[in-house]
Formats: C-alpha cells, sequence, structure tokens
C-alpha cells in the first residue's frame, strides 16, 4: 500500500473539495443518488459515484494513482455521522 503524502493543507483541500463538488459535480450527480458518496480527485475534477466508499475511491485511484481524493455523501452534509440519535415518540 503506498502512502500518499498531501499536497495542500487541511483548509485549502476542504475549500477545494467543496468548489469543484459544488461547481462541477453536485449538478451531474444529485439526481438519483441520494445516500450514495461521490469520490472527487481534487487535482483532475473526474470523480467516481458508488454506495461503498471503498470502491469509488478504489476506481478513482485506478484512473488517477496519485489522486488527491475528497469524498462526500450526496444530499448530506456528512459522510458519516457519530452518535446516536433520539427515539422518535409517536
Amino acid at each position: 500500500m503506498v502512502v500518499r503524502q498531501p499536497r495542500y493543507s487541511k483548509e485549502e483541500f476542504a475549500r477545494r473539495g467543496d468548489k469543484i463538488y459544488e461547481t462541477q459535480v453536485r449538478p451531474q450527480v444529485e439526481a438519483g443518488n441520494h445516500g450514495k458518496i461521490v469520490a472527487i480527485d481534487l487535482e483532475t475534477g473526474d470523480f467516481e459515484v458508488d454506495s461503498s466508499e471503498i470502491a469509488a475511491c478504489d476506481r478513482l485511484e485506478a484512473r488517477h494513482p496519485n489522486a488527491q481524493i475528497w469524498i462526500v455523501r450526496i444530499g448530506s452534509r456528512y459522510v458519516r455521522r457519530f452518535g446516536g440519535r433520539g427515539k422518535r415518540t409517536a
């Protein structure tokens, strides 16, 4: 396994990822993919959509071995959610 070194600060990584998602990727993937994962290469703008983070990243890395990958869950602000939710009462 190759350990890839980030080429951007955390802030720049997030800024670039959010910008590419909002301006280029979101209009193409939002319809019919709610809840799926999109993996985006920050340097090329290429992306992969899958229900699995690993599958999306693996396909993207197969095309771009040195990809700087930003991951977004379509239709959500969060890729993962930690902690429990309260039970709903009727």
